[in-house]
């Protein structure tokens, strides 16, 4: 996953929490980037017709947009599902964040193999909660 493909995420989450496009703000400060940097990569994603950008109204997914958001989602909850089942790894979540630009399709499918990841996925992911509704991190957080 790459970096364009954290941000597809991000802008997806926020758009299911808000019910409404995603703030250039709002994107930056759950990137933990400068809202120059956020809007940059919005410019970007909007070239690639993978977004759409209204100043002073926020950021909204195409339908390519939406698509490969949710397959950068999916590899996530892979990565925080074989964290928590396979690896016991406590700070999980932060681990997630930090592999999921480094995780490419082939590693991520080869994980799902070890998991127990459920066939709704990506929808049973709580962004309000930040975790999937099945995974289990009694213990972990």
């Amino acid at each position: 996953m790459n970096t364009a493909d954290q941000y597809l995420k991000v802008i997806y989450l926020l758009q299911q929490v808000a019910d409404e496009p995603a703030a250039t703000g709002a994107i930056a400060d759950a990137l933990d980037v400068s809202p120059a940097s956020a809007n940059e990569m919005v410019g970007k994603l909007a070239n690639q017709d993978l977004a759409t950008h209204e100043k002073y109204k926020g950021v909204t997914l195409t339908d390519r947009g939406t698509e490969r958001a949710r397959t950068a989602l999916e590899t996530y909850c892979i990565i925080e599902r074989f964290l928590v089942s396979v690896l016991d790894v406590e700070a999980f979540r932060t681990e997630a964040n930090q592999l999921q630009s480094v995780i490419d399709e082939t590693v991520a499918n080869r994980l799902d193999m070890l998991v127990d990841r459920r066939s709704e996925c990506p929808d049973c992911f709580l962004p309000e909660e930040d975790k999937c509704v099945y995974l289990d991190c009694s213990g972990n957080d």
